[in-house]
């Protein structure tokens, strides 16, 4: 199959522009949507500041940077994807949202044999797909944050996807420089069903008073050698999606492990999301 050469992102906080910013340096145009033209240029400034702290790190050159945005356009209109021929959507883990997202990429993409992706960590790729009238053409590919670093994606075809939308979705993975798993259609997948029990069990750990979230942390660092202890993970990713995932995997597997905690839902009230909002269980400045 020939590679992908016109890439759409929906989307463009922390994953969509990921996403984008990895296809861009991979040598394809991208065109990323947003809801607005002020979301679709704060999309910009973000890519351009990841870019250029990449320059800093010794990561690509200025030249580099420079190719990467000649390959990046904005827009606040879906129908400005209708040229792609691969899309993903990486919008709020909310399945409303994706649903109305797919069902509107499907309009207004032109090819019909043009794949759809979406970003979920959590939600049934079937009952997504369905929402559609291209099922076959609808597949899960679930990258993980920060996008331009870490090397998985979760490919995950539904029991509606075509063998050729699988392939052709591990061919834009390897495009990407990413290395692909093959991940059941169940909600969480392989790593969010082994991941958010884990990150459930060390807030419980602070709501009982057992632990303190940076013991927690460092046990977990320099007693198991994790790269970052599960408190510190949670900030990183956002309470509200590690909620939305564990929201999801309760309501198909009703298993206790998977409920979110009363602290978690009362943090996420709060707005206290970690790293994005500058208070989780640990503080930040802006």
């Amino acid at each position: 199959m020939d590679p992908v050469t016109r890439l759409g992102v929906v989307g463009c906080g922390l994953m969509g522009s990921g996403v984008a910013e990895v296809a861009a340096r991979h040598g394809i145009d991208v065109r990323v949507a947003e809801a607005t033209p002020d979301a679709a240029e704060a999309g910009r400034r973000r890519l351009t500041a990841s870019l250029d702290r990449g320059i800093r790190r010794g990561k690509l050159s200025e030249e580099q940077r420079d190719q990467a945005l000649a390959r990046l356009s904005f827009t606040h209109d879906l129908g400005d994807l209708s040229d792609r021929q691969f899309v993903i959507e990486a919008v709020a883990e909310n399945r409303d949202i994706k649903t109305d997202v797919l069902r509107a990429l499907d309009k207004v993409v032109a090819d019909p044999a043009a794949i759809l992706a979406t970003n979920t960590s959590s939600i049934p790729i079937v009952d997504l797909a369905v929402a559609t009238e291209r099922p076959a053409q609808v597949i899960g590919m679930h990258f993980f944050n920060p996008v331009p670093v870490q090397q998985l994606v979760e490919v995950i075809p539904a029991l509606t996807s075509s063998q050729e939308t699988v392939r052709r979705t591990h061919d834009i993975a390897e495009q990407l420089g990413k290395q692909a798993i093959q991940a059941p259609d169940r909600s969480g997948f392989v790593v969010n069903a082994l991941l958010v029990p884990y990150l459930l069990s060390a807030v419980r750990m602070v709501e009982s008073g057992a632990a303190r979230p940076d013991d927690i942390d460092q046990g977990m660092e320099l007693g198991c050698a994790h790269p970052m202890g599960p408190l510190r993970l949670l900030d990183l990713i956002g309470l509200e999606t590690i909620q939305a995932v564990a929201e999801s995997m309760y309501e198909e597997f009703k298993e206790p492990l998977y409920a979110p905690p009363a602290l978690l839902r009362r943090m996420v009230a709060a707005g206290h999301l970690g790293r994005k909002s500058g208070r989780g269980f640990y503080t930040y400045d802006s």
